[in-house]
Parts: structure tokens; C-alpha cells; sequence
């Protein structure tokens, strides 16, 4: 593939600029393309393809978010197949796990290097949808000559990050197309698409993550959400809450009483009424019964009773 030369010397301006845009995010990832990584913006080739027997141990490793990324990423494909995109599911290294594409488009999708076992890292490709959402654990959206190896000029990639149970970033969801008519309008509906599936991913990996516990959602968001045990204890919260919260970014939690960690917070409100609707919604269920509602809940009676005085419901 022939490669741009205007291509290759914006991205020489930009790195040896010290202007505003020099400091851009996009900068930024091709400054570390070239100078960290050591990358050839005219460098050829496709990207490197690991062994099919290490892409089913890194399957096999992350087969929980397989699992319940599958349904989502067939929801997805739904949303952007006639927009002639493919989506992909990679681990936090870059490697493609998953796709969905259309038969017809498979061959071409490939030649991109868009497949199973591809490594779309930034160490390896440079600025890339993949590499430069988990390199920068945000979203991004990388609109042909963003890219930083011309040979991916032709490509436009929305991205967005997964993080895990505790916090740490685990996977990158993408949609990409090779359309040479791609705008910008589209690129930001099908970002937005990304983000909103990310994020339903995000959260069911959680709650199957914390099986037995009661998943609490902050706010509306669906992604501040918290895993409370039986004992009112917050053995785990999503990268959302601990950032609403205060607590540390990523690993593991030290289990807090939930009225504890959230007292005096903003999100206490959203926690009580939370709480608040579990009960009503339980002895709704079990039609007043206060030891059927303290089963269904998986506390005690007396524990029932307590909370019930405590948010002033009565049988």
C-alpha cells in the first residue's frame, strides 16, 4: 500500500510543534507513536497476528465478558450494519477477541487487519481506535488520517473503554469502516452508539461479577453502581462510583458499610431511595408478608423491620 507523503509530513509538524495543537490529545498519540514506540509512519504490512492457541487462552480468560458482551455486541452490529461498519471486542492489551461483520464483508474487514487474534495495540499500530482508547482509557473516535501509520489512513474507528469489577480497564469496544464516505455527524452517532454499548457490557460483567450480592445503582446512571452483601457491607463498586465516591481508581475495595461510605455524599439520596424501592418492591411482592418480603431480600426479619422504621414505610 502506498503511503500518503502529505500524511506522513503533518504528523512531523504536529510532533515538532510547539504550538496549541501541538499539546492536542491526537498529538499526543502520534508523539507517542513516534518518539516511545519507535513507529515508521510509512511502515507496511498488516498488524501482527497472534497464535490461535494464545487467542483461545486469552479467550478462555476472559470468557465472563464474552459471555454477556455477545447479546450486546449482536445489538450493536444491529444499530451499525447498514452503515457498512464492523464491530470488534478486544482485551485491555489490544488483542481482537470477537467480531461481527457481514459474510460479504469479511475478506475485506480482514485485509484490514480487522479480525480475531489481530494486535491493534498503540505499541504496535500506533494511533489507532483500539490502542489509543486503552492507552488514554477514554473514548475516541479516530477519523481516517488521525491514524498514525498511513497503511490505516483509510480506516475510521470509534472506540470506547470496558472496565472490570475493579476498576481497571479490560476491553475496548469498537466499530470501524473502511468507507471512504464517512463523516464526521456519523461518526459521532455511531461513537455515541459505542459508548451507550460499552457501557451496558460494563455493567452486566459487573453483576455477574458479584453473584449474591444486591446491585445498586447510585443515580439513574447505569453505570454508578455498587455490589452490597448481605450484610450492608460495599464489597464493590465500578470505576463510575468509585470516581463519584472518592475511592481509589482501580483493585480491590476494602468492604465499607454502605450508610458509611455514603453518608454526607451526593449520592446518599440516590442509595436510601434505592433501598427505599427494594423494600416497598419486595413486600409489594409478597403481598405485606414481612418474612416472605426479608427472604426475598435475603435478610433478616428483624433486619426488615429496622430499615422498614428507618425510611418510614409501613406494612
Amino acid at each position: 500500500m502506498r503511503y500518503d507523503t502529505q500524511h506522513v509530513a503533518r504528523i512531523a509538524r504536529a510532533v515538532g510543534s510547539t504550538s496549541k495543537a501541538g499539546t492536542s490529545p491526537l498529538t499526543a498519540s502520534w508523539r507517542r507513536s513516534m518518539t516511545h514506540y519507535g513507529l515508521d509512519p510509512t511502515s507496511n504490512g498488516t498488524p501482527d497476528r497472534i497464535e490461535d492457541r494464545e487467542l483461545a487462552r486469552r479467550r478462555d480468560r476472559m470468557g465472563l465478558l464474552m459471555e454477556v458482551a455477545g447479546p450486546r455486541m449482536n445489538h450493536l452490529f444491529d444499530l451499525v450494519d447498514a452503515s457498512g461498519c464492523s464491530v470488534l471486542l478486544t482485551d485491555a492489551s489490544g488483542i481482537v477477541l470477537d467480531r461481527r461483520c457481514t459474510d460479504g464483508e469479511a475478506t475485506a474487514f480482514t485485509d484490514w487487519g480487522l479480525h480475531p487474534g489481530a494486535d491493534w495495540s498503540e505499541a504496535r499500530e500506533g494511533t489507532n481506535g483500539i490502542g489509543t482508547c486503552l492507552a488514554e482509557m477514554r473514548k475516541v473516535i479516530i477519523h481516517r488520517q488521525d491514524h498514525f501509520l498511513a497503511r490505516n489512513a483509510g480506516l475510521t474507528c470509534m472506540d470506547a473503554p470496558i472496565f472490570g469489577a475493579e476498576g481497571e480497564v479490560i476491553a475496548a469496544l469498537d466499530v470501524s469502516s473502511a468507507r471512504r464516505d464517512q463523516s464526521e455527524p456519523l461518526n459521532r452517532l455511531l461513537a455515541a452508539a459505542v459508548t451507550r454499548s460499552a457501557g451496558t457490557i460494563e455493567a452486566a460483567h459487573f453483576r455477574a461479577c458479584f453473584p449474591g450480592t444486591r446491585i445498586i445503582a447510585l443515580d439513574s446512571c447505569e453505570g454508578l453502581l455498587l455490589a452490597v452483601d448481605r450484610d450492608d457491607l460495599v464489597v464493590g463498586a465500578t470505576r463510575a462510583a468509585r470516581r463519584a465516591l472518592g475511592l481509589k481508581p482501580a483493585g480491590p475495595i476494602v468492604p465499607s458499610p454502605a450508610a458509611d461510605l455514603l453518608r454526607g455524599d451526593d449520592a446518599g439520596g440516590g442509595f436510601d431511595a434505592a433501598n427505599r424501592s427494594a423494600l416497598v418492591r419486595a413486600l409489594a411482592r409478597a403481598d405485606g408478608n414481612a418474612s416472605q418480603a426479608a427472604r426475598a431480600l435475603g435478610i433478616g426479619r428483624a433486619t426488615l423491620y429496622r430499615r422498614m422504621r428507618q425510611f418510614g414505610i409501613r406494612r
